[in-house]
């Protein structure tokens, strides 16, 4: 539907414009790191963990010489994968499991 592609031109343009792309991360490295998130990381093969650890040290080179990859380089919203997201949702999962059961 016409409004559906909207959000999803909306979605895109906010993607590029937050920048992180432009950097090489994904959406799933600009995470805040609360104590989910943490718990969620150790339990990536790695791997992925590698993949991120590379992404973040070439972030974090680009941006002390205020450069940003060619474009060509960057990643496209279409190809950002939520590669965090399954350990997460099982991390808050077992600790939401774990507060109901401590009420008891």
């Amino acid at each position: 539907s016409g409004g559906g592609r909207l959000l999803e031109s909306i979605r895109k343009w906010y993607y590029n414009a937050a920048g992180f792309n432009k950097l090489g991360l994904m959406r799933d490295d600009v995470l805040y790191e609360d104590d989910d998130v943490k718990e969620a990381l150790k339990r990536l093969p790695e791997p992925l963990y590698n993949e991120r650890i590379f992404r973040m040290k070439r972030a974090l080179d680009l941006s002390l010489k205020h450069q940003i990859l060619p474009k060509e380089q960057w990643v496209k919203y279409e190809e950002d994968k939520r590669y965090l997201e399954p350990y997460l949702k099982e991390v808050v999962r077992e600790r939401l499991e774990r507060e109901a059961w401590n009420k008891k």
